[in-house]
């Protein structure tokens, strides 16, 4: 038996989600938790989207080998900077192996004053900026590219290109948004590309700029890595037949 677990959580006290010998971790948490709900002596799940330090989620998503629990038991063992919104059956299910996709958000704060409200959620950023420039950046990115210049030269990653479904900055009024999809993710490769693309709008660099690195330039050709905190991995996308047959749908 296979279950299938949706989850939130605030990464700013994490060390990310993967475990990690002698620091606190999503991962950590959430095996420590179903043990304990399970009476396990443990219970290792597979994630979706493994986020680094201090990244949110809003639409995390694991599997593991075991009936599924009841959030609201789950949520009284579990600490208040992580929640399960959702625990159901679903045999077979592989989190990370049957995910199609992955959804991130970023947020910028963009005026002159800070924001208690948003503090921890978004990069507050006081500075003028070209927000024509964002948007034709964020254009530039559906399709096939390789983003070498947007991870970090030592990586584990031996494949470099990733499929960029869809790609948008969107307004509410100061709040800006940057929403990404795409197959997969490299590590920090979402923070590299909006301090990329803040340089653009800063007119530190041009549009034309931005869009040579999509072919593959060095790491050192691309901005600044933006800080994590206003990074969320938002949802993660699975095929229908998962979805009909051993899964809910999020996209």
């Amino acid at each position: 038996m296979h279950s299938r677990l949706l989850l939130e959580y605030d990464g700013t006290a994490f060390a990310g989600w993967a475990a990690q010998a002698g620091l606190r971790t999503v991962q950590e948490e959430v095996e420590r938790a179903l043990a304990t709900i399970l009476r396990e002596d443990a219970v290792p799940v597979t994630v979706a989207g493994r986020t680094d330090r201090g990244v949110h989620a809003w639409g995390q998503v694991c599997s593991y080998a075991h009936e599924a629990v009841d959030p609201v038991r789950m949520n009284a063992v579990l600490p208040d900077d992580v929640a399960i919104l959702e625990s159901v059956p679903a045999p077979g299910f592989d989190a990370r192996g049957d995910a199609t996709s992955r959804t991130y958000c970023y947020r910028i704060l963009n005026r002159r004053a800070r924001s208690t409200w948003l503090h921890g959620r978004a990069l507050w950023w006081p500075r003028r900026m070209d927000r024509d420039a964002l948007h034709a950046c964020a254009a530039a990115l559906p399709g096939t590219h390789d983003f070498t210049a947007f991870t970090p030269t030592e990586t584990h990653h031996v494949r470099f290109e990733r499929d960029v479904f869809s790609a948008a900055w969107r307004e509410d009024g100061d709040l800006l948004e940057f929403w990404i999809t795409a197959d997969t993710f490299m590590r920090h490769m979402n923070r590299v590309l909006v301090g990329t693309m803040l340089e653009v709008a800063a007119g530190r660099r041009s549009v034309e700029n931005f869009v040579e690195l999509l072919a593959g330039a060095p790491r050192e050709a691309a901005g600044v890595t933006a800080p994590p905190h206003g990074l969320a991995l938002a949802s993660v996308g699975y095929p229908e037949e998962v979805s009909a047959g051993r899964a809910t749908r999020r996209s």
